[in-house]
């Protein structure tokens, strides 16, 4: 038994439990995509309908300082080997329709997650490492084999090929499925308002489809931290962008809305008390395919790493916008490295030497490329901007057409996991609180399809060193291979800047430890506003 993490889990409790209640009236906020297939979050997580994190309870989630809070688990302990994890679920949990939630409601989440082709499937891979995930993913072995079972109806138990001491972060996207209603209907129970039940603090009244706006209903039935302190919440997706966002917000339409650079000193000088900012956990970075030409040739690669003036990009197009990034992890998170970050820096000659060491002097031969991101809103919405400042600035620095495709979060996710294109502006952000998140995404094939046999042995021997100076020095020796194999481009660090209407209040609009807003923990945020 591990009497430290028992006591961690105690007192994450202790704090989930003091949050108020008191009901008010409609929440309303922009969303984040248009388009929607699934209303749960264990079957597609970049193709999701908005509300799909509010509905269900995870295990765990982490607050507006960041500090990961006991949900549907209400206690955990890790074996002496490090190897084994048992969950507690809470007494008292209960679907919408009053069916009692069981750990077998999760089993079946992590299951489908493992079986049915999940788009978020190589996070599990990686971060949680369960055992035969792998096997189970690519179809040789069957689900019910999976290293996560029920032991009875409150108790889960996980067992990790390797030691992974910050599961129970892992596990705040671990969301569940009903069971009994899946039994019946099947993947499609989450595509229809009339068969969605739900765990978490809210119910759903509506979904409009055609661009993925979603009503939201405090639930009657939660009894689990976190209440709901109002009646509704809508997420009206089409007003996601801030074009859009800040006008409806100025015509009280919403309450809340992110800012892009051009609207934040407008807002500032009209309504300054209404302003809110968030040094964001995510980086935006170009990827590649490592295996197509022309970036099969490290030195196209590392050409296009130092042609970017991430100064000038986050000074200008993204003033108050975003910070520069010069590692993949962002200043403040856990093992970021101050001496890796430096190394990214504009350097227009040295650029031209790789590109003309690649055979493509001055762009000559080179040919046309296309780099493709996906249409968001909230912290991301400015990468549009950033792919038209790097449009310009790869063509008069290294001679280089790069034409640019927006496109929706499930196609953008298909075009990279189905390595449909060659070239990505990539936006990432946290999951959980250690470098092994955003070190894993690039990690044997993962998020991306990426195998470079050295960073795959670093960061490996890195994620289950249990010394977490020996973990850092790991990570180091990871981050230069990155850089010597050019294996992506970091470009900026967001910054979010929003506005809240002031009949809004609570801890979710009130500043936390750092001086920061968060508004990414959108389960805490929803949770946590009061509206008068």
């Amino acid at each position: 038994m591990n009497t430290v993490v028992k006591i961690a889990g105690a007192l994450a409790i202790a704090t989930a439990l003091s949050a108020p209640g008191l009901a008010q009236e409609r929440l309303v906020s922009g969303g984040l995509s248009t388009t929607g297939t699934y209303m749960d979050y264990m079957r597609t997580v970049y193709a999701r309908a908005a509300g799909s994190d509010l509905i269900q309870l995870p295990l765990t989630s982490f607050d507006n300082n960041f500090e990961l809070t006991a949900l549907g688990a209400e206690s955990w302990e890790q074996s002496e080997d490090g190897l084994t994890w048992t969950f507690k679920l809470r007494d008292g949990l209960v679907w919408s329709d009053g069916t009692p939630l069981t750990a077998n409601d999760y089993i079946l989440s992590i299951q489908q997650a493992a079986s049915a082709g999940y788009d978020f499937a190589w996070y599990w891979d990686f971060a949680a490492n369960i055992v035969n995930w792998k096997e189970v993913t690519e179809g040789s072995k069957d689900a019910s084999e999976l290293g996560a079972v029920a032991l009875d109806d409150h108790t889960i138990q996980v067992t990790t090929s390797t030691a992974k001491p910050y599961l129970p972060s892992v596990v705040s996207l671990w969301y569940p499925i009903p069971k009994h209603i899946f039994d019946t209907v099947g993947v499609d129970w989450s595509t229809n308002v009339d068969t969605i039940v739900t765990s978490g603090p809210f119910t759903v009244q509506s979904w409009e489809k055609v661009n993925n706006t979603v009503v939201l209903e405090k639930s009657e039935t939660y009894t689990g931290p976190w209440q709901a302190q109002v009646d509704e919440v809508e997420l009206n997706s089409a007003l996601g962008a801030p074009e859009v966002g800040l006008p409806a917000f100025l015509a009280g339409e919403v309450d809340m809305t992110g800012l892009n650079a051009g609207q934040i000193p407008f807002m500032r000088d009209r309504m300054p008390d209404a302003i809110r900012s968030e040094a964001v956990f995510a980086t935006a970075y170009i990827a590649f395919d490592l295996e197509a030409a022309p970036f099969d040739n490290v030195d196209v690669r590392r050409a296009l790493y130092y042609a970017v003036n991430r100064e000038e990009l986050t000074s200008t197009v993204l003033k108050d916008l975003a910070v520069p990034a010069g590692s993949i992890l962002p200043p403040g998170y856990p093992g970021y490295n101050a001496e890796m970050a430096a190394k990214a820096v504009f350097d227009p000659e040295k650029a031209k030497e790789f590109l003309a060491a690649a055979g493509y002097p001055n762009g000559e031969g080179f040919p046309a490329v296309e780099i493709w991101l996906r249409e968001e809103g909230g912290s991301s919405a400015f990468l549009p901007s950033a792919a038209q400042y790097l449009q310009a600035q790869f063509q008069d620095i290294l001679g280089i057409e790069m034409n640019i495709k927006i496109m929706s979060g499930k196609e953008w996710m298909d075009g990279l996991l189905g390595r449909k294109n060659n070239l990505f502006l990539a936006p990432y952000g946290y999951d959980y609180l250690d470098p092994s998140n955003f070190f894993g995404i690039f990690y044997n094939g993962g998020r991306h399809s990426y195998h470079v046999a050295e960073y795959d042995r670093l960061v490996a021997a890195a994620d289950s060193n249990p010394v977490w100076e020996e973990r850092l020095k790991l990570y180091a020796e990871a981050e230069q291979v990155m850089i010597d194999e050019g294996m992506i481009v970091p470009l900026t660090h967001p910054v979010q800047m929003s506005v809240v209407s002031d009949r809004l209040s609570g801890e979710a609009v009130t500043p936390n430890a750092e001086g920061f807003t968060p508004m990414s923990p959108v389960l805490f945020v929803n949770t946590h506003i009061q509206k008068n």
